[in-house]
């Protein structure tokens, strides 16, 4: 268990490895991990699996899989190589949603949860993930509270008024749980906006990844980390494909993780600022990662 653990990476480590422990308590919706219906001519490499990660914008009271989302990264799993990759897409950007026309990609799950979700962003980048996972950002500040805050590299200072009053300084900096939301949810005072933030995000899984690599074997660290989750998933996986899918986390190396950031330019629509995504550049993310699940370059 502890060999296990130590391999997983991008966020999903604690959730992932809690659900191959049998538990019958009532969870309460914080945590959702949801297998996505394939469409036809989207399929991926045998090998690769592809998890689309999403925090959820849902209010006290409102329900998780049916509200906005945010922090929509897709990550891509190679069980031969142990090379993992993340796609991260700006939420704003403007795409077309089946059946609802064209939104930003977050209302996707606001439509249709987490399904829709999977096929409007499998749509833009050309390859449809196997599972969503969404949690709410309450549970993400207790997650990184759990394994004791996290370390990221940050390339610029900048600071919030709302979120983050007082700024992150430039270089290596500590967070704990609600610092490590408002780094990776802060966009307007970043010189790139939503393409910044995403890769902001992308800094916060590696150092979640990083922490737990470095804390595994203390003492009921496991068990506690598999505890808090166990009490708030819900997911319609059985117990052998969720075993198949810890094992395919488990294989990642941290040495062999690629990210890139989908790029696009500023545009307007209605009257709102939107991102319009490069769509060529997303399909030749997909293309280059759908084998290997490892983007050679940016």
């Amino acid at each position: 268990m502890n060999r296990l653990l130590r391999l997983l990476t991008l966020g999903l480590v604690l959730a992932v490895a809690a659900l191959v422990v049998p538990d019958s308590a009532p969870r309460s919706e914080e945590v959702s991990l949801v297998k996505v219906d394939r469409s036809a001519g989207l399929a991926v490499a045998p090998g690769v699996v592809w998890i689309l990660a999403a925090g959820s914008d849902a209010r006290p009271g409102q329900p998780m899989l049916r509200s906005r989302a945010d922090a929509l990264q897709l990550i891509g799993l190679n069980t031969r190589t142990g090379a993992a990759t993340s796609i991260g897409i700006p939420r704003d950007s403007w795409v077309p949603i089946p059946g609802h026309g064209s939104n930003r990609v977050n209302a996707a799950l606001y439509f249709g949860g987490p399904q829709l979700l999977g096929r409007t962003v499998g749509n833009l980048v050309g390859l449809q993930p196997d599972y969503v996972f969404v949690t709410r950002f309450e549970f993400f500040e207790r997650m990184v509270g759990t394994i004791g805050g996290i370390e990221v590299r940050n390339p610029r200072p900048f600071a919030d008024q709302y979120l983050r009053p007082n700024g992150f300084k430039a270089g290596r900096i500590r967070l704990d749980g609600i610092g490590a939301m408002a780094f990776a949810r802060i966009r307007k005072s970043l010189a790139g906006g939503d393409f910044d933030r995403s890769a902001n995000q992308q800094r916060v899984l590696r150092g979640i990844h990083a922490a737990i690599r470095a804390r595994a074997d203390r003492p009921g660290f496991v068990e506690r980390g598999v505890a808090s989750v166990l009490q708030h998933l819900h997911t319609d996986l059985g117990p052998a494909e969720l075993y198949r899918l810890a094992q395919a986390v488990a294989q990642v190396e941290p040495g062999k993780i690629t990210t890139c950031v989908l790029p696009g330019g500023i545009g307007n629509v209605g009257g709102a600022s939107v991102v319009i995504p490069n769509v060529s550049a997303a399909r030749r993310y997909g293309a280059d990662a759908r084998r290997d699940a490892t983007i050679k370059r940016c």
